[in-house]
């Protein structure tokens, strides 16, 4: 579903609370997936063009927690917090993210991946506690650009380490 479709009663109860943005992927999707669960993969693609990120702690399971700093292009620091909701390997992630454990504003993203030939489908479905939250992000910070461009850099992180594996 793409962020202008409106669908069953229960998704357009929340349309206007939620994000969704998807890419087809030219990797295998258990490499896509192990992209998200290695602190080592993460720190090489996470976040819009020009971020980098420097994690403080992270533990991949249920009830685990990724803490990360995102070092944005023109010096300011964005604390992060992710907690894993929910891990079902290789086909689909949940978390809560906020930017501390107990935010109030925390969202929630589930992030699937699906086999597309010899490709990988990743959807990132956000969901936001209020309308207000949502817009703020999409307004102040260019969700939908961010999650794009972040999809973006988790291609091209997985293409080159196969374009390596090709070669080795």
């Amino acid at each position: 579903m793409s962020t202008t479709e409106r669908g069953t009663s229960a998704q357009s109860a929340t349309a206007d609370r939620e994000i969704v943005i998807s890419r087809i992927i030219d990797a295998p999707r258990e490499l896509v997936f192990e992209a998200f669960t290695d602190v080592r993969h993460l720190s090489g693609w996470w976040g819009p063009e020009g971020f980098t990120t420097t994690t403080r702690a992270f533990e991949f399971r249920v009830g685990g927690a990724w803490d990360f700093v995102m070092h944005g292009p023109d010096g300011t620091d964005y604390q992060e917090w992710i907690t894993w909701t929910e891990l079902v390997p290789p086909e689909r992630i949940a978390m809560l993210h906020g930017e501390t454990r107990d935010d109030p504003n925390a969202f929630e993203s589930v992030l699937t991946f699906e086999p597309d030939g010899t490709a990988t489908r990743i959807e990132m479905h956000t969901l936001f506690p209020t309308k207000e939250l949502r817009d703020e992000a999409v307004e102040k910070y260019h969700a939908i650009e961010a999650g794009q461009q972040t999809l973006n850099n988790l291609a091209a992180y997985v293409t080159e380490i196969v374009r390596k594996g090709a070669e080795g």
